[in-house]
């Protein structure tokens, strides 16, 4: 082993704390949430649009889907909140390209344009609406 392979392997260990932390960090919001069940009364607040206006945000269900997901009931978790689920797939691929680029020390570059955020914008509002119209009730928590 030479000295450069010695040195590198500490400088990787370095640049993976941030992603690793993380990872901690959304690794223990879950084990939280799977072990203190929203679906019981008095565990977290309510969602103050639904009680003010009777409106599903696009977070409503939210705590009740990562608890099923922790639970490995998938098919409950998106019936809670389809849109959350999405979001755990997209944290994961996210996550493992941030990883990935860093251990081959590359920083990790996601460049979203204006018609990616338009995009994603778009896809929450249509969700939100179509979740509280009549038709959409599938889609509710």
């Amino acid at each position: 082993m030479t000295a450069e392979t010695e040195s590198a392997a500490p400088a990787v260990l370095t640049r993976l704390l941030v992603p690793a932390g993380v990872l901690a960090s959304v690794v223990g919001a879950f084990a939280y949430v799977g072990a203190v069940d929203p679906n019981e009364p008095g565990h977290y607040p309510a969602c103050p649009l639904l009680r003010l206006t009777g409106i599903y945000c696009p977070g409503c269900g939210g705590l009740r889907s990562a608890h099923a997901f922790v639970h490995g009931d998938v098919a409950a978790a998106f019936g809670a909140n389809a849109l959350a689920v999405v979001g755990y797939g997209l944290f994961a691929v996210v996550w493992t390209f941030w990883v990935v680029r860093t251990v081959r020390g590359r920083p990790p570059r996601i460049h979203l344009g204006t018609a990616h955020l338009w995009a994603a914008g778009v896809l929450v509002a249509v969700f939100t609406v179509v979740r509280n119209l009549p038709f959409g009730s599938w889609l509710h928590p």
